[in-house]
């Protein structure tokens, strides 16, 4: 299973992203990597191997984001690299998602998304949710509607992180068959 951590609150999010991977790691993780809002941008780092070659990435390195999330990836779609390390994102780096899970229509989903002009940069199943995002996003709906249409196209087992460069406040989570534990303290909430 997948670690998943997110967080929204007035301290520096990526220790507390960091930490909460950390703790969460009970084995040999093939991949790992966050995405935070800065600059009014999505930022997102990903390294394969053992969260320890993130830390390495990101050592030093200051954050001021206050929402963000991370991800440390056991691989079901796709090899064991940097390229299919979660978080994936659109193809205009508004929108990034963290998944757990196993989406069983994500071939059918991704022949319908590439007609329509998608291009895919991973082997992934969980790629396909975050075009379908954008997709939806694209006829006017707002980030959590878009969110909402994508999931109803789903079929499987899931858990989901959600964030958008134009909501840097929000994350927006989901869940079927998977478990999603959401906590929340003085000021910050976390899931």
């Amino acid at each position: 299973m997948c670690g998943i951590i997110g967080y929204i609150g007035k301290r520096q999010a990526m220790p507390i992203v960091m930490n909460g991977l950390k703790r969460m790691e009970y084995r040999g993780y093939d991949s790992a990597g966050v995405c935070f809002v800065e600059n009014e941008a999505l930022q997102i780092r990903k390294q394969a191997g053992k969260l320890s070659e993130l830390e390495k990435d990101l050592f030093g390195v200051n954050f001021d984001a206050t929402v963000g999330m991370g991800h440390t990836r056991w691989a079901t779609h796709g090899v064991p690299n940097q390229t299919n390390a979660h978080p994936h994102f659109d193809e205009d780096n508004n929108f990034a998602v963290i998944h757990n899970g196993i989406i069983e229509n994500y071939a059918s989903l991704k022949i319908e998304l590439e007609k329509k002009g998608h291009v895919f940069k991973t082997e992934t199943d969980t790629e396909t949710v975050i075009h379908l995002v954008e997709e939806f996003y694209k006829t006017g709906m707002d980030f959590e509607t878009a969110v909402r249409e994508a999931i109803y196209c789903i079929k499987g087992a899931y858990g989901f992180v959600f964030m958008c460069r134009h909501e840097p406040e929000k994350i927006i989570v989901a869940r079927c068959g998977s478990p999603l534990v959401l906590g929340y303290g003085n000021e910050e909430f976390l899931v």
